[in-house]
């Protein structure tokens, strides 16, 4: 099996291809934030380390959110096209899953975490069984007081994963003490060699009906939402018979 991998649903932007399990080459930037001009060239560069064409690929697997918005959306759009044009299988995986991939083996509950702004997190709980990353809570969108206080109702001991755990971090330690544990900075990214192992126990989709998770609206959107909350129908009705 060979695997195009594109990981670009936040700061990290990764591309892999693997054959039967085995990395042949990888790319991995961190922090720039210029997917949409980089990523190609990052699939391209990958798919001439591994001496392939695009017709030697047998499946994609593509980073399906949540994240930045922008950047899931171009990596989706990227491996959907590719999917599309090959008649190959897509396998979308989570990119909480991802980041929770890079703690193979641990014995603890993986709580990766994606910082969403104003006090709000993307995070979910994995864990693994017979060498396989279930999910145990489903990714989500939330308050990261609320997410806290929700594990806290829980029993065992939480390993914490991805870059921006940093920002959360005293505050984990406050609250959950020796019941929180924290994977080094080596595990914090996401990788797309990660990405494509755990597509190979995912489920194909449709790259027509494929659609991104993204949790929640686009900033800007909830931002224009929150500016015109108060013009709905009956204020609209209102003011029109006002002025005749």
């Amino acid at each position: 099996m060979k695997i195009l991998a594109i990981e670009s649903s936040n700061q990290t932007m990764s591309a892999a291809v693997c054959e039967n399990g085995r990395l042949l080459a990888e790319v991995t930037t961190n922090g720039n934030l210029q997917h949409s001009t980089q990523l190609m060239p990052a699939v391209d560069h990958v798919m001439q380390l591994a001496g392939w064409k695009p017709a030697d690929l047998e499946r994609i697997a593509v980073a399906k959110g949540p994240g930045s918005y922008t950047g899931v959306r171009i990596g989706a759009t990227i491996a959907k096209t590719l999917a599309w044009t090959l008649a190959i299988p897509l396998v979308p995986i989570s990119s909480l899953k991802v980041i929770a991939g890079n703690c193979e083996g641990a014995a603890h509950k993986l709580v990766p975490m994606i910082d969403a702004r104003r006090g709000n997190c993307y995070t979910a709980v994995y864990q693994f069984e017979d060498n396989l990353l279930v999910e145990r809570i489903a990714d989500t969108h939330i308050a990261s007081e609320e997410w806290f206080q929700r594990l806290l109702a829980e029993e065992g001991t939480y390993l914490f994963v991805g870059e921006d755990v940093s920002k959360y971090r005293e505050r984990i330690s406050e609250l959950f003490k020796e019941r929180a544990l924290f994977a080094g900075e080596s595990q914090a990214l996401p990788r797309a060699s990660v990405l494509a192992t755990l597509s190979e126990s995912g489920t194909a989709e449709d790259p027509h009906t494929f659609v991104p998770a993204y949790l929640k609206n686009p900033e800007a959107e909830e931002k224009w939402e929150e500016k015109h909350h108060s013009n709905r129908r009956e204020d609209y009705v209102e003011r029109v018979d006002s002025s005749i």
